[in-house]
């Protein structure tokens, strides 16, 4: 699938509202998906972390001497979080989970929500993922996802009981890698009171950009930003769902992650937005942790007017939002400027809506995870630069005619693959 731009392309790798497809949790009216699919993947070798390619390509070991997200508690709704694995031992504070909202928080009946907690916090221990906020602390909150048995759903608490819950929490980030394309009043009435609390939300825009390409919710729910999936190149996934509800882009393709939930192994070339909002979570929290008086108002507006793009600051892309995320432009400006920390940086989209996709379907929908999927259709383009094969054989499209750039730490996307130390 060729996708075209109205706008130039991007510059700054990996930087709407209104309807979406939610993984990982069962609403009201539709059950939701956890955006990232495994289909057979290969198992990784030994050395995971030479294939988080992201962690170069955004000067990770540079931000680290500045902030690693200390201080700050990322809430990770999804499939559960396995406290268990190495690279997440003293990560997750499993204790802070209402026992009548999550009791289950940390058996992962997936794989997909610990994959999502490494991304963001691991610690790298053992050979595990590397996660691009080591200093942050996971908050888990297991939720319904389409295809589960009786059992596990008696077991899973509702994705508005969730977002409540981690509402009421001293959390100051809530990630959701789930998606459903039915509205579910219930989830959007706790989405306005969580950020009444003053928490800063991302979800996942969604995976099925090349078959339907309905709305996604939570993402596009005013409040909530909607993360679509790049890749080391800085092109967005031919799958990653697209229209005026995408407010940024992350690194989501060639993401290895757990295989299953026995956590016996990763597995290779996982894409997805699940990904994609996992890591711009964690440059969330990098931010807030260098700037704790700052407000959820201000961590966004830095990440916008920061964010990757070849177009004019203020405007934005059905495809990538205003940009790629890129933490280490606000880490590395001790004078930024952050803004009123009273107001919104997402006004305007939070008040008119989403328009330039297809209407979800009125019967209800299944939820699954935005779990990582291996495309085949094409993307945008996100950046030029010159970077190593990921032996992905998805095909990509040039994003606008002269087939723009995203920077992601400040030039394009020149990765360097190297071994990592933990």
């Amino acid at each position: 699938m060729t996708r075209t731009s109205p706008r130039g392309g991007l510059t700054a790798f990996f930087a709407g509202r209104a309807g979406g497809r939610v993984s990982t949790a069962c609403a009201a009216l539709g059950a939701f998906a956890i955006m990232s699919s495994g289909l057979a993947p290969s198992a990784v070798a030994a050395d995971i972390q030479s294939k988080q390619w992201y962690l170069d390509a955004m000067h990770a070991e540079a931000m680290w001497k500045i902030s690693t997200g200390k201080g700050v508690k990322v809430a990770v709704l999804d499939t559960g979080v396995n406290p268990d694995t190495p690279s997440l031992k003293d990560q997750v504070l499993a204790d802070e989970v209402p026992k009548g909202v999550s009791y289950k928080a940390t058996e992962d009946y997936n794989g997909h929500g610990t994959s999502m907690a490494e991304l963001i916090a691991g610690t790298g221990a053992g050979g595990g993922l590397q996660g691009l906020a080591p200093g942050a602390r996971i908050v888990p909150y297991r939720v319904l996802s389409k295809g589960l048995s009786s059992t596990v759903k008696k077991e899973t608490p509702a994705v508005a009981d969730a977002i409540k819950a981690a509402a009421d929490s001293d959390a100051q980030i809530i990630s959701m890698s789930i998606g459903s394309d039915i509205i579910d009043p219930d989830v959007e009435k706790v989405v306005k009171y969580a950020h009444s609390k003053g928490k800063l939300m991302f979800a996942a825009t969604g995976n099925d950009a090349e078959s339907k390409n309905f709305i996604d919710y939570p993402a596009a729910y005013p409040y909530v930003v909607g993360v679509a999936a790049a890749d080391d190149k800085g092109n967005v996934g031919g799958f990653s769902e697209h229209g005026s509800y995408v407010d940024l882009a992350a690194p989501g393709l060639n993401v290895p992650y757990w295989c299953d939930a026995t956590f016996r192994s990763y597995c290779d070339g996982g894409d997805g937005t699940s990904t994609a909002t996992a890591i711009a979570s964690a440059s969330a929290a990098l931010i807030w942790s260098a700037h704790p008086d700052w407000t959820a108002n201000q961590v966004l507006r830095t990440m916008i007017d920061t964010a990757g793009r070849t177009w004019a600051k203020g405007e934005r892309s059905n495809y990538v939002g205003y940009g790629a995320v890129r933490p280490r432009k606000v880490l590395e400006n001790s004078d930024i400027n952050p803004g009123s920390a009273a107001t919104d940086p997402l006004s305007f989209e939070n008040g008119t809506g989403v328009t330039g996709v297809t209407p979800s379907p009125s019967a209800p929908a299944s939820t699954s995870s935005q779990a990582p999927k291996n495309p085949s259709g094409g993307q945008t383009s996100a950046a030029g630069s010159t970077s190593e094969s990921s032996g992905n054989t998805t095909m990509w499209v040039a994003f606008g005619a002269a087939g723009a750039a995203v920077l992601i730490g400040g030039s394009a996307f020149a990765v360097i693959r190297s071994r990592r130390k933990t």
